[in-house]
């Protein structure tokens, strides 16, 4: 997590400042995290997946690809991952449609 927020701290422009949407899984508010001075996390409430648009992601990925399969080993299992995660990435509008919600609409100043 730490990676991530100090990578995504270096692609917010200068002399500017990003609100970071997150939910509170246990390694997005870990204490030893140091969040950059040009990020403020905003933390989802509890419990409310229908707020957190990773979770459209997660919920296509096994509606399509995933559920009610059965793969003979662990290999398959990987491979069939990776396919559906390569058929969505394949598909930008797809990720785009799934993520859109309304009241997270972007704010330029």
């Amino acid at each position: 997590m730490q990676a991530m927020l100090d990578e995504l701290s270096q692609a917010v422009a200068p002399d500017t400042h990003a609100v970071v949407l997150m939910d509170r899984a246990g390694w997005h508010v870990a204490r030893k995290l140091d969040i950059p001075a040009n990020l403020t996390p905003l933390f989802l409430p509890p419990y409310a997946p229908e707020l957190n648009a990773i979770e459209r992601v997660w919920l296509y990925l096994r509606e399509r690809f995933l559920s009610h399969r059965h793969w003979r080993s662990h290999d398959d299992i990987l491979d069939a991952c990776c396919a559906a995660w390569n058929d969505l990435l394949a598909d930008p509008g797809r990720i785009r449609s799934l993520c859109a919600l309304d009241w997270a609409a972007p704010v330029n100043s």
